[in-house]
């Protein structure tokens, strides 16, 4: 176990550190001030992260893991099929509920729809997903036809909105379905789609292991593209309090406060678990420890790295926007992109999908790649959404654009890498971009359009987060058909020399 952390602490640090030594970096510069105060608060969260990440990621390995993976092989293979979808679904919604993320989200966001019906709306969408990805499994449903579907329906449907007067609601909707594919439910959600694949899918079908992330993705978008088509008013943006908070008492609150919503989060999945355990999956008493402790270091682990996050890196992320804004506008692009490349690589929920899919495939797509791929998409994204918040367009400018690129690229990729790409966009979006990288854009946001226009603005940015990954995995992908293609070319061609060759000595 030791061993096991003593690596997992390695992995952390070796992810974190960049984005920490960019931010330190930036104030010995001219460009932005930190107080000694805020270096120090910052330093010691940078180091809490770490912490809270490994033991997050060894969590994730003992409980989370082989908990999705049990329910998704071991419902099927006892008959309870039914049993199988209604759990799914209700665990969809609950668990998305108690999404710290997303509970952060409705607070924000006032007036025409209340907190409570934005968030049951967006559970109820991702328990119908959910179920999908199943069903997507069971009838051998091609995942890059429903994706198509799927996108021109949300595209359709915010096209009338549009015209309804209701444009505000387009950022929120999509950045809700960043939001909901939390630390938390990935893991579990990944995991499920393996074991129903094992269970029910093509042994020889390893794209039907990835996918449901993607799906769990678009039921929100959906359910707050209704919200706002019938909804006869608009929505309104509160800026949040980003001043740093240096007493132990506060500090001691933020845990408090942290701690009750993971715990809350991680309930409704312990407890379906435990009650599938009692009626149907019978795992041993051995195996069950090891996922009761897991479950503790999951808790744990994410109490550290949401509270350090909330703590140290939201505040310097909004006053590294707005000094930025303030004194050097001609940098945030350039220093966005290095941002984006980096801090993709602090997300705890990354390190669990491409580990996945390096199991799954075998080694043939290798975390290295991943991990290349997800940097770049990050930080061009990170850097188009400063772009659009200097110039004031609309995302869908963006969106529309990308998702039929993405979409388009699916037809001449192979299978496994659209659906890895699908399923990389919503984790890439974990909490460290909606607490870091967010305030720095709604900072940069409030210097230079002002708050009224964060909404429009700055919100879009967890959408491109989940879009541009789309691109970079599948055009990695698009890149390993053409080298394949060319090796066989060249091996054709040296077939074909050494026949000639052999046809002139004889002759």
């Amino acid at each position: 176990m030791f061993k096991a952390l003593l690596k997992k602490l390695q992995e952390s640090a070796v992810s974190v550190i960049p984005v920490a030594l960019i931010v330190l970096l930036l104030n010995f510069t001219p460009l932005v001030r930190f107080t000694t105060q805020e270096t120090a608060v910052f330093c010691f969260c940078a180091v809490a992260l770490i912490i809270g990440m490994a033991l997050f990621n060894l969590g994730a390995d003992m409980a989370m893991t082989p908990m999705g993976e049990q329910v998704g092989a071991g419902l099927p293979k006892s008959g309870k099929f039914k049993t199988l979808l209604i759990v799914c679904f209700a665990m969809g919604v609950f668990v998305t509920i108690a999404e710290p993320d997303l509970s952060v989200l409705a607070t924000q966001v006032k007036d025409v729809i209340n907190s409570t019906m934005l968030v049951c709306s967006i559970g109820i969408g991702v328990g119908v997903f959910l179920v999908l990805g199943i069903l997507r499994i069971v009838f051998r449903l091609n995942l890059a036809h429903l994706m198509t579907f799927f996108y021109l329906l949300l595209f359709a449907l915010a096209s009338l909105i549009l015209e309804n007067g209701n444009g505000n609601f387009l950022p929120l909707s999509f950045d809700s379905g960043g939001v909901t594919t939390g630390p938390i439910t990935v893991p579990f959600i990944m995991s499920l789609g393996v074991g129903v694949s094992a269970a029910l899918g093509d042994k020889r079908d390893r794209e039907s292991s990835f996918g449901f992330i993607a799906l769990c993705s678009i039921g929100p978008i959906l359910a707050v593209l209704f919200l706002g088509l019938f909804s006869t008013g608009t929505v309104e943006y509160s800026l949040p309090d980003y001043t740093m908070k240096f007493g132990a008492g506060e500090i001691f609150t933020t845990l408090l406060h942290t701690g009750n919503e993971v715990l809350v989060a991680l309930l409704p999945i312990a407890v379906f678990f435990f009650i599938l355990q009692f009626l149907f999956l019978k795992l041993p008493k051995a195996r069950i420890l090891q996922i009761i402790v897991g479950i503790f270091y999951t808790l744990f682990g994410l109490v550290i790295f949401l509270s350090a996050v909330t703590v140290g890196f939201m505040p310097l992320g909004y006053k590294m926007g707005t000094q930025l804004a303030e004194q050097a506008p001609w940098i945030l692009v350039l220093f966005a992109f290095v941002l984006g490349l980096t801090v993709v690589l602090a997300e705890p929920a990354i390190h669990v999908l491409n580990k996945q899919v390096e199991n799954v495939t075998g080694g043939a797509v290798s975390k290295r790649s991943m991990l290349i791929a997800l940097s770049i998409g990050v930080g061009t994204a990170i850097a188009l959404s400063v772009i659009r918040v200097i110039f004031d367009f609309s995302v869908l400018y963006y969106l529309i654009p990308g998702y039929f690129l993405s979409l388009g690229l699916s037809f001449f990729v192979p299978k496994l890498y659209t659906a890895i790409a699908f399923d990389s966009g919503g984790v890439a979006s974990g909490p460290l971009t909606s607490t870091f990288i967010l305030p720095f854009v709604v900072g940069v946001c409030a210097i230079l359009q002002g708050e009224s226009a964060v909404l429009l603005d700055a919100f879009g940015l967890v959408a491109m987060v989940a879009m541009t990954p789309l691109i970079t995995i599948q055009t990695l992908g698009f890149k390993a058909v053409t080298s394949r293609r060319l090796r066989e070319q060249l091996a054709m061609k040296r077939i074909l020399e050494k026949d000639d060759e052999q046809i002139i000595s004889f002759l």
